[in-house]
């Protein structure tokens, strides 16, 4: 019961641990695909390259700028949760 409890709980860190370092990336392609959808809804071009290529470089703007926070993140949650089960403590 108590090895359960353990894996459920570091599941559940790691779990959000993913969403915590998803966040950015994802809001920032959701904002700017808004954003290109509106234009191109008010200016009738429906080209394809319109659509992917500003939400590309916002991508790997916000992944270039938040890439320390999620190794800061990721490193925390592997010294703080996983190597201490990993050693038994």
């Amino acid at each position: 019961m108590l090895s359960e409890a353990i894996f459920f709980d570091t599941l559940r860190q790691g779990l959000w641990v993913a969403v915590i370092i998803a966040t950015p990336i994802l809001g920032v392609a959701l904002v700017s695909g808004v954003t290109v959808g509106l234009f191109q809804a008010l200016t009738s071009i429906q080209e394809m390259t319109l659509t992917f290529v500003p939400k590309l470089l916002c991508i790997v703007i916000v992944f270039w700028i938040t890439m320390g926070f999620m190794a800061q993140t990721l490193v925390a949650f592997f010294q703080n949760q996983i190597i201490p089960l990993i050693i038994g403590g």
